[in-house]
């Protein structure tokens, strides 16, 4: 029996747990990013006050949890060297894992990354690969080395990018798709020999977190349309009007052809206070309806008077 430690967060992570019990593997011991986020006393109050769901997975599971305060800390190396484990799998965290760490593991320390690598190295696929449009994006089980989702591909699955998708929609059937690779790459890493494919840089990209959120009339309604989707449930793209900062939600966005008489980017077609909802004309002359909301949390009560006074068919919002 495989002998597993997981170190992760969130959706990645809990559902990197539940394949390796799906492939019948010990999970020997578990690293919450909780565990390096907080200070002893106050994590401690936070798993009774308001428990985490990656501490209620793993309690739930009964899962021996490693104490460390980094996974590149002698502690941590201490621990694992006395749990000898097999295979080291890393769902989502934000350090850089030092070689004399990596290297601890009988076979090998694996990291699961949201992409078909070696596109869309980074933070976030998710946002990525639906701002810029793509169809497919994937999860990829690769060796962790020295670079940021560089090392050798273990495997790989496709996971198809609808037009409806947002970042939490497409993350919540990634990280899903995960949980079956990983039940079959350990099954294949206990009964056969598996040829790391090395990637390639020549058809590499990097992007790191999302930026560059403001939404551009001019371009067309289909790529403001996927900006929209893709922030959530990050952030929210937004646009300026009368020099307020105005957030757009993906709720009930729609594409529509042009049948008004305006022929400007930019131009509010149609407003309804009440559902706080605008369309405006993009740049291929079509529309896109959305809803709004004024950007600060406190101002937002206030939207619906914010566009009744403000806002009317025919504005300009460039």
């Amino acid at each position: 029996m495989l002998k597993v430690v997981i170190i992760g967060y969130g959706e990645m992570f809990t559902n990197l747990i539940a394949g390796t019990l799906d492939a019948n593997c010990q999970i020997c011991g578990v690293l919450r990013k909780e565990m390096i986020k907080y200070p002893k006393f106050i994590r401690k109050i936070k798993d009774i006050l308001n428990p985490s769901l990656d501490y209620n997975y793993i309690r739930s599971y009964n899962l021996p949890e490693i104490k460390a305060k980094s996974v590149n800390s002698t502690e941590f190396k201490k621990l694992l060297l006395k749990l000898n484990p097999d295979i080291i799998l890393v769902g989502s965290w934000g350090e850089k894992i030092k070689k004399e760490i990596y290297d601890i593991p009988k076979i090998a320390s694996i990291n699961a990354h949201p992409s078909l690598l070696p596109a869309y190295r980074g933070p976030n696929p998710y946002f990525w690969t639906i701002r810029n449009g793509e169809k497919v994006s994937g999860v990829s089980f690769h060796l962790i080395d020295n670079g940021f989702d560089t090392g050798a591909i273990l495997a790989q699955e496709e996971v198809k990018i609808y037009n409806s998708d947002t970042g939490k929609s497409l993350k919540d059937r990634t990280v899903l798709t995960a949980r079956g690779v990983v039940c079959e790459l350990l099954n294949a890493l206990r009964e056969d020999i598996i040829i790391p494919l090395t990637q390639r840089e020549d058809k590499a990209s990097y992007y790191s977190h999302p930026e560059n959120l403001e939404l551009d009339f001019t371009k067309s309604a289909e790529e403001n349309h996927a900006l929209i989707r893709a922030a959530f449930p990050w952030t929210n793209a937004y646009f300026y009007h009368n020099n307020t900062c105005i957030a757009a939600h993906h709720e009930s966005l729609e594409i529509s052809e042009n049948d008004t008489e305006f022929s400007q980017p930019g131009t509010i077609t149609n407003v309804n206070h009440r559902l706080k909802r605008i369309s405006v004309l993009c740049g291929d002359n079509k529309i896109l309806t959305f809803n709004i909301s004024l950007y600060k949390k406190y101002d937002r009560p206030f939207t619906p008077n914010y566009i009744k006074r403000e806002m009317s068919i025919g504005n300009y919002i460039l």
